[in-house]
């Protein structure tokens, strides 16, 4: 049994939720394609099993995207800007994520995207009013070790490699762009989280458009699923996609977060999962009201070494 290859931390990813969202994808998808991508978990996890050999990776965050490219297409290139970089930390190191930030933030270079999203708070990405990144440095921990990170970009690049288009599109010109034998699989920001501009997001994105654009793939009777809203405790997260969209809702058991642990409390995250109309004609699993976690591994195509969860 082997873990899939994540090199990029990020919150939010689905990456812990794959094994539960893979089901309801068709046994085989002629192209998956991800308008907000993140760290491609989806689309790792899928070419692990199979299901697609052809994947289109969009996110409106530019260096991310660079980065995933250059991550899939140059991973020794990118792993050993990384080891660089990596090494260069150990005489002042938060003083270096400072100095690196700042040369990201002038730059927009990718290579210095990775190393910041390897060690800055919770992996989480915050940008501020003008667009540039502003997340601070985790203390406690200097990142992914090179050695791991280097397995981590091997295994996604060999996953990926000659599989992938890449961009950096809006969602609404995607869209246009989808054909009919495409399966989309979305997991875009919370509105009730971000509305339209919010710190932990590159860019939000307005309720009544996404929902318009939505009616739009379901004209056109395209396959798609969507990671939206869910809940904790009794705090819900995000609104509710209307019912007018015909979507069937799934409940997926996200299990206890780490925040939730180090309280004491007994709080389960509840994430939904929207089916379409034509996804549903597919060939998928039958859906059910409530799923949790199996605790399920993945099996790699091919004998790769054993990839260490990043740390």
């Amino acid at each position: 049994m082997k873990n899939l290859p994540h090199p990029i931390q990020y919150q939010g990813s689905k990456r812990n939720l794959a094994p539960l969202i893979l089901p309801y994808l068709p046994k085989k998808v002629k192209r998956l394609v991800e308008p907000f991508a993140g760290t491609a978990a989806i689309s790792i996890a899928a070419a692990a099993r199979n299901i697609s050999q052809v994947f289109w990776i969009n996110d409106l965050n530019k260096p991310l995207i660079e980065l995933l490219q250059l991550i899939v297409e140059y991973p020794e290139d990118i792993a050993d800007t990384y080891t660089k970089i990596w090494y260069e930390q150990h005489h002042d190191s938060i003083e270096h994520y400072y100095q690196i930030r700042e040369q990201f933030n002038r730059t927009h270079d990718p290579k210095y995207f990775l190393y910041l999203l390897a060690r800055c708070v919770k992996g989480s990405v915050r940008y501020n009013a003008d667009g540039l990144f502003n997340q601070s440095p985790d203390k406690r921990r200097k990142g992914t070790c090179p050695e791991t990170m280097r397995k981590n970009i091997i295994g996604m690049s060999r996953l990926l490699k000659g599989k992938c288009s890449f961009s950096s599109l809006d969602y609404q010109q995607l869209f246009h762009q989808i054909d009919h034998d495409d399966v989309v699989y979305m997991d875009p920001p919370y509105q009730g989280v971000c509305g339209d501009r919010d710190s932990r997001y590159y860019a939000g994105i307005v309720f009544p458009e996404f929902v318009n654009a939505l009616a739009e793939l379901n004209a056109k009777d395209i396959a798609f699923l969507i990671s939206y809203d869910g809940r904790k405790g009794e705090k819900t997260y995000g609104e509710t996609l209307p019912q007018s969209l015909q979507l069937k809702k799934i409940e997926l058991e996200a299990g206890r977060s780490t925040q939730a642990t180090l309280l004491g409390r007994d709080e389960i995250t509840i994430e939904s999962l929207y089916l379409s109309p034509a996804l549903l004609r597919q060939d998928i699993h039958p859906p059910t009201a409530y799923v949790k976690p199996r605790g399920e591994q993945f099996i790699l195509l091919e004998t790769y070494e054993h990839y260490p969860e990043i740390t």
